[in-house]
C-alpha cells in the first residue's frame, strides 16, 4: 500500500475521529501527505500530531462541509499548501435512529442530506479539477444502509442511497479521465457515530447510544486497511462484510426476507 500513496496528497473529511482519523494515520504511515478536515480543530490537531509521529506531513483544515464555501476553501488551502491533490476521501457523515412516525424534528432529513450528500458533492466538485491533473482517486464512504432500507434509519438511508447514486453516476462520467471512484459500504464499525447520531427530537444520543460489542463491529484499523487497499487498486466498490455481500444477493433474489432480517436486527436497538 505504501507504493500507492507514498508522496501523494490525501484530503480526508471527517478526519477528527473514527474511520477518518484512522485513515489519516494509515495514509501518513504509508508516506502520504494528509490534509485533515472536520469542524473540531482541537481534535484535528491531535490526529495531525499522530500522523507526524508516523512520519507523515499533516495539514489541519478546520471545515464544515455543510457550507459550500468552506468546501471550496478546504480544497484551495490543501492545494495551496501541498501543490497538488491525489485523493479525496469523502468520509464526513452523521447517522440517526428513530422510526419515521416518531420523528418530531423533521430538520433531521435536511441536516443529514446536507452533510452526507451535499458535503460530499461540493467537496468533490472543487477537488475534481485537481484530481484530473493527477489522475487521482475519489473515495466515498457510504454504508450498507446505502444498499438497502434499514428500520429507524430512514433519513440516513435516504442520504446514503443518494450518495451511492451520485458517485456511481460520476464514475461513469469520469471513465476516460483517469480519475477513479470507489464507493465503500462498511457494516458496523467501532466509532463514535452512534453517540453522535440524532434521536427523534434532533438531539445527539450521546451517552444514551447503543454501544456495539466487539463481536458486533469491525475495528477502525481493519476498516481503514480495507478502504485503502480498495482505493489503491481503484476498485469500483467495496462491501466489507460477508453479511453485506450475502445481503446484496438476497435482496435481488428474496427482498422480503431481507426486510424481515433488517427488522429483526434493529427491533430492540436504537
Amino acid at each position: 500500500m505504501s507504493g500507492a500513496f507514498g508522496g501523494q496528497v490525501v484530503l480526508i473529511t471527517g478526519a477528527s475521529s473514527g474511520i477518518g482519523a484512522e485513515l489519516a494515520r494509515q495514509c501518513a504511515a504509508a508516506g502520504a501527505r494528509v490534509a485533515l478536515a472536520a469542524r473540531d480543530a482541537d481534535a484535528l490537531a491531535r490526529v495531525a500530531e499522530e500522523c507526524r509521529t508516523h512520519g507523515g506531513e499533516a495539514l489541519v483544515v478546520p471545515t464544515d462541509v455543510t457550507v459550500e464555501a468552506q468546501c471550496r476553501a478546504m480544497v484551495d488551502r490543501t492545494v495551496a499548501h501541498f501543490g497538488r491533490l491525489d485523493m479525496l476521501v469523502n468520509n464526513a457523515g452523521m447517522s440517526m435512529s428513530a422510526r419515521f412516525d416518531e420523528i418530531s424534528d423533521l430538520s433531521i432529513f435536511e441536516r443529514l442530506l446536507r452533510l452526507n450528500v451535499l458535503g460530499s458533492i461540493w467537496s468533490t466538485a472543487f477537488a475534481l479539477p485537481h484530481l484530473k491533473q493527477t489522475r487521482g482517486r475519489i473515495v466515498a464512504i457510504s454504508s450498507l444502509a446505502g444498499l438497502t432500507g434499514v428500520p429507524k434509519r430512514s433519513a440516513y438511508c435516504a442520504s446514503k442511497h443518494a450518495m451511492a447514486g451520485f458517485f456511481d453516476a460520476l464514475r461513469v462520467e469520469l471513465r476516460d479521465s483517469g480519475v477513479s471512484v470507489t464507493v465503500v459500504y462498511p457494516g458496523f464499525v467501532r466509532s463514535e457515530i452512534n453517540r453522535r447520531a440524532l434521536a427523534a427530537d434532533g438531539t445527539p444520543f450521546g451517552e444514551r447510544a447503543y454501544l456495539r460489542q466487539p463481536r458486533e463491529a469491525m475495528e477502525t484499523a481493519a476498516c481503514a486497511r480495507q478502504i485503502l487497499r480498495a482505493a489503491a487498486g481503484r476498485k469500483r466498490d467495496l462491501i466489507m462484510t460477508v453479511q453485506g455481500k450475502v445481503g446484496r444477493i438476497l435482496k435481488w433474489l428474496t427482498p422480503g426476507l431481507v426486510d424481515r432480517l433488517a427488522f429483526n436486527a434493529t427491533a430492540s436497538r436504537q
